[in-house]
């Protein structure tokens, strides 16, 4: 660990943007691990083999940190959304491809997400803030999409678009608690079954009587 440590801090003194961008996944290593109060800016400066002095050339406070480490957990989501939204394709299509899009980060990012999931609550007031709009735009394509099935005759007439596109959502990121810990659970597996639970809870049924 330490060699490797010392490694990076040989080949980052050429790059401030690359030491930065180690030291922020130090911090998003440190804050899923232990949680935000329960880590220090040591135990960061530990992962990376520097001191603990050296941080505060990269960012002023632990809540900086935390900032920069939620910021790169919800890098992506809207665009992505968005993206799927205004596709083509069935609404059921939709639904799988926008939880493929919420739970792939998992793959690359996992420490990210999961900061973001469990520790948004302490960040800044302003930065909660600008979480709570990114939340809310993103519920809404989501909830637009459900819409466009509903319209469509391919989901239930009476089906209740709010309150589906959350449980959609928090089952996503329920995903987060467990992922890595699951054997087989791949984000593909998980996916597919959420996709099948999902659109199966609000397809129109043949036969069912229309409102």
């Amino acid at each position: 660990m330490r060699a490797t440590a010392s490694v990076l801090t040989r080949r980052s003194r050429q790059s401030p943007r690359r030491r930065a961008a180690e030291i922020i996944e130090a911090a998003a290593q440190v804050f899923a691990e232990r949680g935000f109060h329960g880590a220090s800016t040591q135990d960061i400066a530990d992962v990376l083999g520097i001191r603990q002095a050296s941080l505060y050339y990269y960012f002023a406070s632990k809540e900086f940190a935390l900032e920069q480490v939620c910021a790169r957990g919800t890098e992506g989501y809207v665009e992505a959304a968005s993206a799927i939204a205004a596709g083509s394709g069935t609404a059921a299509e939709k639904v799988l491809r926008l939880l493929e899009a919420h739970l792939s980060p998992m793959l690359d990012r996992a420490a990210f997400v999961m900061v973001f999931q469990r520790e948004r609550r302490h960040l800044p007031k302003e930065s909660r803030r600008r979480v709570g709009r990114l939340s809310r735009a993103y519920e809404r394509i989501v909830e637009d999409v459900l819409k466009e099935g509903v319209a469509s005759g391919e989901f239930r007439r009476d089906l209740d678009c709010r309150l589906s596109a959350l449980a959609m959502l928090g089952m996503a990121n329920a995903a987060t608690a467990w992922y890595g810990k699951e054997p087989g659970a791949t984000v593909e597996r998980i996916t597919a079954e959420f996709s099948r639970l999902i659109v199966g809870g609000m397809a129109q049924r043949e036969g069912r009587s229309r409102r």
